[in-house]
């Protein structure tokens, strides 16, 4: 449905969709689950009428609409190797939100999933599509289709720089809006206790927890870990047999917890082995004042700089270990201060600005047409 109104600093109705793979609820089970959240909470305190479309069991501060059932599991990690069946699933509740959505009174759409569905099928609607990880091969497809029009009331924005560049082949007008935090929720200061490292985030392969829990060992600091389980089979093989005094797993923590763990650890490590196109946990570190030690990947030296924390030389256990001796002892003002770059007001500024330009560009032409 076409936007019914014109632009201004007037509230637009906005309907948001979610990632289907997890509820949008506390503690989060990754970024952008996270995001979601404070994407949703942030539009309604600047006083828009928002709808969530997402997974059943999603808890948020504004009307949802549930387009999938809670006790769904969606299974085959990563995405390449999930099944079809599973992507048939995942896809047609897409396609019911899209549908929901175009037979409800929108004047924007936020798509903050994965999906290639609203890419297909919301080309009337003044659509934001943020793009939360490197090239996918099923979104690839849809912009390579010569069928697929890039409306002029579309726009696509991702997290960061680094992750803009492998995008810009396909979308070479892609913006950016940094992640953002509450930096609020995450300034509670703390004696960091001597020689003691945290981190944080999904398990998973790709988040290099088994190289974080190397660099500790050889770095000789204690490693305490938090956060939910993505991969029982990498856990159960590469994490668990690891755990003792020293290395410890604390589960999946509220962040009022995750908060006190943070902001008591003398440092952060940060082990991504993929292009990690932002860090979110990255900059709840910074923002307790605790400094990290990262693996070059992704967006890690663009959020970090050089007065967040050390950017390891190289991606292994050893130049972690080194960053973090190096960064253990940084001023953590300076590293709050760095941290406060990336607020959660900043964020939401960057996204309204783009959505009343993409809606004023589409009231304009509809206009024009009349």
């Amino acid at each position: 449905m076409k936007s019914q109104v014109p632009i201004g600093s007037s509230p637009l109705r906005i309907a948001v969709l979610a990632h289907l793979h997890h509820p949008i609820t506390s503690p989060f089970a990754g970024g952008m689950e996270s995001h979601t959240a404070h994407l949703v909470t942030g539009l309604v305190a600047q006083g828009h009428e928002v709808t969530l479309f997402a997974k059943g069991g999603s808890v948020v501060g504004c009307p949802l609409v549930p387009v999938l059932d809670a006790g769904f599991v969606v299974r085959g990690y990563p995405e390449d190797e999930r099944t079809n069946e599973q992507h048939e699933v995942l896809d047609g509740a897409m396609e019911r939100a899209v549908k929901l959505i175009q037979a409800g009174c929108f004047d924007a759409v936020v798509n903050n999933s994965l999906s290639p569905v609203p890419h297909r099928l919301l080309m009337q609607l003044p659509t934001l599509h943020v793009l939360h990880t490197p090239p996918l091969p099923r979104l690839i497809e849809i912009l390579r289709d010569p069928a697929t029009t890039l409306q002029q009331w579309h726009r696509y924005v991702t997290v960061s720089e680094a992750n803009a560049c492998p995008w810009r082949e396909w979308l070479p007008t892609i913006e950016i809006v940094h992640n953002g935090i509450d930096l609020s929720h995450w300034d509670e200061w703390a004696e960091p206790k001597h020689s003691v490292a945290a981190w944080t985030g999904r398990i998973a392969a790709e988040k290099g927890t088994h190289v974080a829990i190397a660099a500790a060992r050889e770095a000789s600091l204690k490693l305490r870990i938090a956060g939910p389980i993505h991969d029982q089979e990498y856990f159960r093989s590469q994490i668990e047999p690891q755990l003792d005094d020293d290395i410890m797993y604390l589960g999946h923590l509220n962040q009022q917890k995750l908060q006190r763990l943070i902001a008591s650890s003398q440092v952060f490590l940060s082990s991504p082995l993929w292009e990690e196109p932002f860090g979110l946990t990255t900059l709840e570190a910074m923002a307790c004042g605790t400094p990290v030690a990262a693996l070059p990947a992704g967006a890690m030296a663009e959020l970090i700089g050089t007065t967040g924390g050390v950017v390891a030389d190289s991606r292994d256990s050893k130049s972690l270990s080194v960053a973090a001796t190096r960064a253990k002892d940084m001023d953590r003002k300076q590293v709050q201060a760095r941290a406060s770059r990336f607020a959660l007001a900043g964020m939401i500024e960057g996204y309204e600005r783009i959505l009343h330009s993409m809606v004023h560009r589409s009231f304009s032409q509809a206009s024009e047409g009349s």
